[in-house]
């Protein structure tokens, strides 16, 4: 499943590590686009939409 996300508090690449890393840590296979520039977070996952909204918001996040 593809989910696309905006997630207004990303603002640099480090910001998109972050986000990648908490994608990654409830799916270790899941792929991952994040640009700061646009807010926009693509994920390919098995995980449930609100699994990744949950991980991405416990990691100071929040999907808008």
């Amino acid at each position: 499943m593809t989910l696309k996300l905006t997630v207004p508090n990303m603002a640099c690449s480090a910001c998109a590590n972050n986000i990648t890393n908490a994608v990654k840590a409830v799916d270790a296979n899941a792929t991952i686009q994040a640009d700061p520039e646009t807010k926009f977070v693509s994920v390919e996952t098995q995980a449930s939409e609100a699994t990744i909204k949950d991980a991405l918001a416990a990691a100071g996040y929040p999907v808008a």
